[in-house]
């Protein structure tokens, strides 16, 4: 195609069926395939075919569209849309000779550059009364739950240290009583497996500023104009954020004693891009295999390689380096004893098992309908455009998981058990494994995918977006009991 030059009926190929062809395009037909083409970053979309029934509804035939009519606008030198007809449609039979024919005409619009893809935002279906209904009741549910938290924190704390106080005054020994304050020489342990814990951090508090970052630029819709521009932007922004990263797992992991900070460096920079770069080797052996064009080429993956490689990697280094140095004190209101408090028995709903899956239930439950809007826009290959509620409702799921991940570290502290800073994390993390279930569910019962390819494509996708996000919810709920803890503890005075 040459741009403004019209071309008449020109024939693309040709074919002649054979059974095994005209078993396909019968398949495809019955199942109402389609495919779609990008011209010049423009999504267009077409139909195999169409079934034809008879008068009385006695029989069907089936027909593949050979001709495909395109008509392009433009705006001075500047293509503004593309359509595609299929037209001239022939009987599927053994032993038919199809040929396959293409037009192209062009058209001059006024409408701008900038807003050539409003045409493929699906107004009526993201913006539905529905949608906002669902973020009116979320941003109800974070009142309601941020008030009830504070409320019993404050009175049961309030009630805690009146009492503290009054045994204090009345000389009863720490030893005869028992609650969160008996644990104060336990609680600031450093956490088991002290570097992949930092590494978490680290990475978690990566993904939020990466998160918070690209849904503020893609409220400006500028990201729009060109196709792949979101994620393209969204690797140059991780490999420049990895500084970030460094950084918070460098000081947390000096700051909890540790010493092996090359390894924790190491650990931090290949923790996410491991489980990208594996799960991408997977779905591109399945891509390969199935000949299909989702198959990303050797040189786009040798090219991320080389950006984590010579951006990422340096950066998480200096990021480890400054964290090191510059905040890797401990701020601990009491150091640690010598010898482990026993934890005493605890009842079942205390158990750290059951408060995991507790954790996640409220933060799924205020994000979970605009999950679905967002599987909708990934399975029905429509564009999502609202990231405006999108990051309002992000800011609910951390506020939500915030005060959640308080409550769990509160009655895991009264129960007198000082391991709460993986309980934090993991009772926040399971947000992820509630969506990854409902992504399960969305499948079954919303989608029409079949076959290797498109299920390995849409739970492996499913599954990455879900370790990013238990990745970030995690950090939050640690983030979140760990300014409580602080906070409680600061006001404990032990003599």
């Amino acid at each position: 195609m040459k741009f403004k030059h019209a071309v008449a009926p020109r024939e693309i190929c040709s074919v002649t069926l054979d059974e095994d062809g005209a078993a396909k395009f019968e398949y495809a037909v019955l199942n109402q395939y389609w495919y779609q083409m990008f011209l010049d970053d423009l999504p267009v979309w077409g139909m195999v075919g169409e079934v034809v029934v008879s008068e009385d509804a006695t029989e069907e035939a089936l027909y593949v569209f050979t001709h495909k009519k395109f008509v392009i606008a433009y705006n001075g030198d500047q293509i503004i849309e593309v359509s595609l007809t299929a037209e001239n449609p022939q009987l599927i039979e053994a032993g038919a000779e199809l040929v396959f024919t293409y037009s192209l005409d062009w058209e001059e619009t006024d409408i701008a550059f900038e807003d050539r893809f409003s045409r493929y935002l699906d107004k009526s279906f993201f913006e539905h009364q529905i949608h906002y209904f669902s973020l009116f009741n979320s941003f109800m549910m974070v009142i309601f739950l941020v008030g009830l938290v504070f409320m019993i924190l404050m009175r049961t704390l309030k009630r805690d240290f009146a009492r503290y106080n009054r045994d204090e005054e009345d000389d009863i020994p720490i030893g005869d009583d028992s609650g969160w304050k008996m644990i104060y020489g336990d609680v600031f342990r450093s956490p088991p497996s002290l570097a992949m814990f930092s590494a978490v951090l680290g990475t978690g508090v990566q993904l939020l500023v990466l998160t918070a970052f690209i849904l503020g630029v893609s409220m400006t819709k500028a990201l729009y104009q060109s196709r792949g521009a979101l994620l393209t932007m969204g690797i140059f922004i991780y490999a420049f954020t990895n500084v970030v990263a460094g950084y918070v797992s460098g000081s947390y992991y000096k700051a909890g004693g540790g010493e092996a900070w090359k390894s924790t460096m190491m650990l931090t920079a290949g923790l996410f891009p491991g489980v990208v770069f594996a799960l991408t080797f997977v779905l591109n052996a399945i891509a390969i295999s199935y000949n299909s064009l989702s198959a990303l080429p050797f040189t786009s993956v040798l090219a991320v390689v080389l950006i984590w490689a010579f951006v990422a990697f340096p950066l998480t280094l200096v990021g480890t380096l400054f964290g090191r140095s510059l905040a890797g004190e401990s701020d601990a209101p009491f150091k640690p004893k010598k010898v482990p408090r026993h934890i005493p028995d605890k009842p079942w709903y205390l158990q750290p098992l059951v408060l995991i899956h507790l954790g996640g239930v409220l933060p799924f439950a205020s994000c979970f309908l605009e999950i679905y809007f967002v599987l909708a826009s990934f399975s029905h290959h429509m564009y999502f455009h609202v990231y405006g509620l999108l990051l309002l409702v992000f800011v609910i799921l951390v506020i939500v998981q915030g005060s959640c991940a308080v409550v769990v570290t509160y009655l895991t502290l009264a129960s007198e058990d000082w391991r709460w800073q993986w309980l934090s994390v993991l009772s926040s993390a399971s947000t992820a494994v509630y969506v990854f279930l409902y992504s399960v569910y969305y499948f079954v019962a919303r989608t029409r995918m079949e076959g290797v390819l498109q299920t390995s494509v849409f739970f492996g996708w499913s599954a990455l977006a879900c370790f990013a996000l238990a990745t970030m919810t995690g950090t939050v709920g640690f983030m979140a009991s760990r300014k409580f803890v602080y906070t409680i503890y600061s006001s404990v005075k032990v003599d």
